[in-house]
C-alpha cells in the first residue's frame, strides 16, 4: 500500500491517494481543492482512481471531488448524513454511493472499512485501510475537530473520540489536517482523546 498525502487549498486540507501497487487501482480520500494537482498525480503515476471517499462534506475537503470524479469516472462515497446544499453539506455527482458503519469497498488488494465518526459534522467519518486510519476531521495530532460550526457537537464528537480510541492495536493516524500521528500516541498525549477515553 502506497499513501501519498497532497496538501490542497487555502486551508491546508490532506488529500490522501492510496495506491494498491501490484494493480495500480487507488482510491483518493478528500480531494479538498486543486483538482490538477491530483489529476497531475494520477496521471504521472498511471494509477486508475476506482472510489473518491469522503469524511466529511465541509467545502475544503470536496471541492475537487466534481472535477476528479469527472475525469476519472471514479465512484464518489460519502455518508448521507451530510448530503445536501450548505453549511456542512455536499451535494455528490449523480450515482454517488452512500455508506455506513462497517461497509467495506475493494481498491485492489486494500480493503478500506467505514466507521461512522460523527461530532465534526453528523456525517463524519473514518475509514481504515490495513494499519492506516483516516479520519478526516475527527482526530487531529494532540487535537480533535471544532464542533462550533454548524452540524458539530463536542459530546458526539468525544463519543466518535473514544470509539477511535478503543479500537485494538495501534494505527498510523491520517487526519484530515496537520501532520500524521499513530493512535497509540494520541491515546497518551492527546488531551481531548484522554479525555474521551475515560468517560
Amino acid at each position: 500500500m502506497l499513501i501519498k498525502c497532497l496538501t490542497v487549498g487555502p486551508i491546508e486540507t490532506n488529500c490522501y491517494i492510496v495506491t494498491d501497487e501490484d494493480t495500480l487501482q487507488c482510491a483518493v480520500i478528500d480531494p479538498g481543492d486543486e483538482s490538477n494537482t491530483v489529476l497531475d498525480y494520477l496521471e504521472s503515476n498511471r494509477l486508475a482512481a476506482k472510489y473518491i471517499f469522503l469524511t466529511h462534506g465541509h467545502f475544503d475537503h470536496t471541492m475537487a471531488v466534481a472535477a476528479v470524479q469527472a475525469e476519472t469516472g471514479a465512484a464518489v462515497c460519502m455518508h448521507r448524513a451530510d448530503v445536501g446544499e450548505g453549511d456542512y453539506r455536499f451535494s455528490p455527482p449523480e450515482g454517488a454511493v452512500y455508506y455506513g458503519e462497517g461497509d467495506q469497498f475493494h481498491v485492489g488488494a486494500l480493503t478500506f472499512k467505514v466507521l461512522e465518526t460523527p461530532g465534526h459534522t453528523p456525517g463524519g467519518v473514518t475509514l481504515l485501510c490495513g494499519e492506516a486510519m483516516f479520519c478526516g476531521d475527527t482526530l487531529f495530532r494532540d487535537s480533535c475537530g471544532r464542533t462550533d460550526l454548524p452540524g458539530g457537537d463536542m459530546p458526539t464528537l468525544m463519543a466518535s473520540l473514544k470509539k477511535l480510541g478503543s479500537l485494538p492495536g495501534d494505527y498510523e493516524v491520517y487526519p484530515g489536517h496537520m501532520d500524521s500521528s499513530t493512535l497509540e500516541r494520541e491515546r497518551r498525549f492527546n488531551y481531548y482523546m484522554r479525555y474521551a477515553l475515560s468517560m
